[in-house]
């Protein structure tokens, strides 16, 4: 049994989907204005594992990831770079599915855009004023009364009385009371805009999710995730919107992933410590982002450095080195065997995957003493199923850094140097060989190398 931490409860509970075997999941995605940086990284690494992980225990996923398409950001980026919102919006999604491949996630069941939901917004925001739990303003614009709601602030634990206008959303004289949010914006001059029953407009950004979940999941379906940051406001008032609309609980999980932190700050553009998943990966290889990504929990601060970066690195060689010259042929999993029970029992667990991968090296160890084929198979299949170790060991461990030396050629005279005693020649070969970012191996079947 799946055990899922439950922000909304604040414990840890036994999974039950709605529907028996099968699991609809909600997560909030990208708004395509720039490049993607490392934290949505985490957010589409960590719940590409949790859908693989329901896919393994036999669940079918259906799994919903939309995309931000229209919001001040994109209008604002669009007019500096003098283009138009449809051809900015476009090149970054498809800047954003580079880098979610390039990292091994698996693209979702649905990526659906907002544009594209604006019907089902008007006819939610429609259904919210029919209920007394939104108006509209002189303006045209349409808020949500919080007020209304009596149980906003049950996922994020604020109260209403406590919350300062400044903390959530520009203080707007069109309000009736300052802790209202907008449903619908009427238009400004040059901006796109669609037809509604109360202004020429666009909608708000935190109806969009409540619009597009309920489109492709219902109004009530099994998981919501997302980042910490969106806790509150957004998905609070996600809550606020589908449940006072429908009457019904919107998601009985809500899951949400650490912050990522840069050396111990917070990573921010006026911090200068801001990293695009580019610019990440012009040091690093994918994988190692991945693997350094799934070492710490999901729901825990990820610290990133170069250093942690260059550990991640280290140890993942060291489960590729542990498969070295051992052919596999497939890589079923035999979760009868003792360390695929515990693999399992980790990721059942609030899906723990530092504990699954201490499993790793725990095989890592035993291929390393009796090069066993059975264990380098159990080995590679549950690696797959957090999406590792599926490359060719040798490619890996060699990589693509381009190298100016004959590596083979210089192996040959070294071995040379060695059946003629002359080990100062030896020794230089191999310290030039390290400077060049190549590691030798002394095997009982020759020397063999991989990248440092």
């Amino acid at each position: 049994m799946i055990k899922i931490y439950n922000t909304l409860s604040k414990n840890k509970e036994t999974f039950k989907p709605i529907k028996e075997g099968q699991v609809n999941m909600y997560v909030c995605g990208m708004t395509v204005y720039d490049l993607c940086h490392i934290g949505h990284a985490r957010v589409m690494v960590i719940f590409d594992m949790v859908s693989r992980w329901f896919n393994v225990s036999g669940f079918r996923v259906n799994y919903v990831r939309n995309i931000t398409d229209i919001d001040d950001k994109i209008i604002g980026r669009a007019i500096e770079n003098k283009e138009s919102i449809q051809n900015l919006t476009q090149r970054y999604i498809h800047e954003m599915n580079i880098d979610a491949e390039v990292l091994g996630v698996i693209k979702p069941s649905k990526e659906p855009k907002a544009t594209e939901h604006i019907k089902d917004m008007i006819s939610l925001i429609q259904t919210l004023i029919e209920k007394k739990y939104a108006y509209v303003a002189n303006n045209g614009d349409v808020f949500y009364s919080v007020r209304a709601f009596h149980q906003y602030g049950k996922l994020s634990g604020k109260s209403i009385d406590d919350l300062r206008a400044g903390e959530r959303v520009d203080i707007d004289q069109n309000k009736l009371d300052e802790l209202d949010f907008v449903l619908w914006k009427s238009a400004k001059p040059n901006e796109p805009s669609w037809d509604s029953p109360w202004s020429k407009g666009r909608p708000g950004w935190h109806i969009e999710c409540s619009a597009m979940s309920s489109h492709y999941l219902g109004h009530h379906f099994d998981i919501h995730g997302g980042g910490q940051d969106l806790q509150f406001p957004h998905h609070e008032n996600e809550i606020a919107q589908s449940e006072a609309a429908y009457d019904c609980k919107m998601a009985n999980y809500w899951m949400h992933n650490g912050f990522v932190r840069v050396d111990d700050e917070k990573m921010s553009k006026s911090l200068g410590n801001f990293f695009t998943i580019r610019t990440v990966l012009d040091k690093f290889d994918a994988e190692v982002v991945r693997f350094f990504m799934l070492r710490a929990h999901y729901r825990s601060p990820l610290n990133y450095s170069d250093s942690h970066l260059d550990d991640a690195r280290l140890a993942l060689q060291r489960l590729y080195i542990s498969l070295r010259g051992i052919e596999i042929n497939n890589v079923d999993i035999d979760w009868q065997h003792p360390l695929a029970h515990k693999f399992r029992e980790a990721m059942d667990d609030d899906f723990n995957t530092p504990e699954a991968i201490s499993v790793l090296f725990e095989l890592a160890n035993e291929i390393n003493k009796n090069k066993s084929e059975l264990l380098a198979t159990l080995l590679k299949g549950l690696a797959k199923t957090l999406g590792l170790l599926e490359r060719d060991s040798e490619l890996f461990l060699k990589g693509d850094k381009k190298i100016s030396l004959n590596i083979d050629e210089m192996i040959l005279k070294r071995h040379e140097a060695k059946i003629n005693k002359n080990f100062k020649e030896a020794d230089r070969i191999r310290t030039l060989l390290l400077e060049a970012g190549v590691v030798l191996e002394d095997t009982a079947q020759g020397t063999i190398w991989r990248k440092e």
